[in-house]
């Protein structure tokens, strides 16, 4: 920890979204004190920030002027962290104080104006997914961690100390991370949506299709976890099933969109996959363009 810090650092937290929500009652549990939560001073991100405040005994605050925190934590979108840090700049004595952001694609250099103030920053970007209603726990959780050497030290006690998994990441390998993440979450979710209209050409509507998806989806997702992505890869790709694969594609023209995303995933089951007939169905999603 930083000298003359507490083994557990005051925190405060600048804004109070999903994300800064599961964070703080994390934080909570795990006995620290959050001194502050900053929010604008009206409308829905006060009252979020009021009721987020009540859940941790924090108060609410629209400027850390008077905060004695030693751990500041941004909990804002991407594109408005640096000017928070901007803003945030002139109101606190930054040397000896750590703050994070939790962006998964912007390095620590996003903090640079409180870098040059005296703070140590860093990049503290859990690998879940935060939603409205949803609080999910942290224990487990894998953290990807960059930045000055000192708040890296405070980071990866935190997450230590949250149940976390902390791991470093390199600056330069922060947007291929974000994309992965991207990837395991939100693109999921579009595939999901997507399956929904599928599902509509069945003849199913989106509430029942979800339901009855909910299954399979959850046995694909313990298989991929047993076996690993060829272990759990079935249907006719696996099988080299032609004239399966053009049924698809010819009922899918009734809904272009989940079509494209058909012929996206797979030609990448062909490339990552153990597909048999990997020519004839090459030949077959290459004659679908268009």
């Amino acid at each position: 920890m930083l000298p003359g810090m507490a083994v557990k650092p005051r925190v405060a937290m600048v804004g109070a979204g999903n994300f800064a929500t599961a964070l703080a009652l994390a934080l909570r549990e795990a006995e620290y004190t959050i001194e502050a939560v900053m929010s604008r001073s009206r409308g829905e991100s006060l009252k979020r920030a009021q009721r987020l405040a009540r859940q941790v005994g924090a108060r609410v605050s629209n400027d850390l002027s008077d905060v004695q925190a030693e751990l500041i934590w941004l909990c804002v979108p991407d594109a408005e962290i640096s000017h928070a840090a901007r803003s945030l700049a002139g109101q606190l004595e930054w040397k000896g104080r750590v703050v994070f952001h939790s962006s998964g694609a912007l390095t620590s250099d996003a903090l640079a104006t409180l870098r040059s103030r005296g703070a140590a920053v860093a990049s503290v970007h859990p690998l879940m997914t935060f939603v409205r209603s949803s609080q999910p726990s942290l224990r487990g959780v894998p953290f990807a961690i960059e930045g000055d050497a000192r708040a890296v030290r405070v980071a990866r006690r935190v997450v230590k100390d949250l149940g976390g998994c902390a791991y470093s990441i390199r600056k330069k390998d922060k947007a291929a991370y974000h994309a992965w993440g991207t990837f395991a979450s939100p693109l999921f979710t579009a595939l999901l949506a997507a399956t929904e209209q599928v599902a509509a050409l069945a003849g199913v509507n989106r509430i029942a299709a979800k339901r009855r998806m909910i299954p399979i989806l959850q046995q694909t997702l313990a298989n991929y976890a047993t076996f690993g992505a060829a272990g759990a890869f079935s249907g006719p790709l696996i099988r080299g099933d032609v004239d399966t694969v053009k049924q698809h594609l010819r009922v899918l023209r009734g809904t272009p969109p989940a079509r494209e995303v058909y012929v996206g995933l797979a030609r990448a089951a062909l490339r990552y996959l153990p597909v048999k007939h990997k020519n004839a169905l090459r030949r077959i999603l290459d004659s679908s363009r268009g």
